[in-house]
């Protein structure tokens, strides 16, 4: 649903520019929250809110607010996919990821769409304020937690698609006979995914895989 929201503080008590804020959520709660804390702040407001990320594209194109606040969970397409279908039309587009994702690969996903801030929910309420103003000045804050768990991430361990495909389904419960039939390959391209699966999350069994997984990031329940 989209809905524009209209500014319920005089205009004295702001700034003449205050910094628009499009928030991302499809948590209304959560939506409602985070507007709050945005709207308490004098140099900023929020320009609209979005419970998906197809009304976030909409609204970025009606309003182009200053930053979009995103989660990264959401009905339909995902917060790196608004980022980087967004980011296609308007480069210099600025976002800041808020969200539960902790792992080392969802991190890594949003930075490299071009999110200039990634702040985990339940961290304190200033973390969220100080890094909408970084990016709005053409900065980057990535809290400490943040840029520890992007350390600990390895080199040359991507998934390709495929790959992450097999994996989800592996997740399911799925043998490779399934996984094959479900996907339209051979068995033995299965086996060959599984091995590489393994080899690049060094893990040696396919319920390790999944553990490894889901703490980095690279597939959700």
């Amino acid at each position: 649903m989209l809905r524009e929201i209209p500014n319920p503080l005089p205009t004295e008590t702001r700034k003449q520019n205050p910094i628009r804020v499009l928030i991302v959520d499809d948590h209304p709660i959560m939506r409602v929250g985070i507007a709050a804390i945005i709207q308490a702040t004098p140099d900023m407001t929020v320009a609209a809110q979005a419970g998906s990320g197809e009304d976030a594209i909409e609204l970025y194109e009606r309003l182009l607010p200053d930053i979009v606040l995103v989660d990264l969970r959401l009905p339909g397409i995902s917060g790196v996919e608004v980022i980087r279908a967004v980011r296609a039309r308007h480069p210099d587009a600025r976002f800041v990821v808020l969200t539960t994702y902790e792992g080392d690969e969802d991190i890594h996903q949003a930075l490299e769409a071009g999110a200039r801030s990634y702040i985990v929910k339940g961290m304190p309420h200033n973390a969220l304020v100080n890094a909408l103003r970084r990016v709005h000045t053409g900065g980057r804050f990535l809290p400490t937690p943040v840029t520890r768990a992007l350390s600990s991430r390895v080199p040359d361990s991507d998934l390709s698609a495929r790959e992450r495909e097999v994996l989800q389904l592996i997740m399911t419960g799925k043998s490779n006979r399934e996984i094959a039939s479900e996907l339209g390959i051979t068995e033995a391209t299965v086996k060959c995914h599984v091995s590489v699966i393994l080899m690049r999350l060094n893990v040696n069994d396919r319920t390790q895989a999944v553990v490894t997984a889901l703490q980095r990031g690279l597939i959700h329940l």
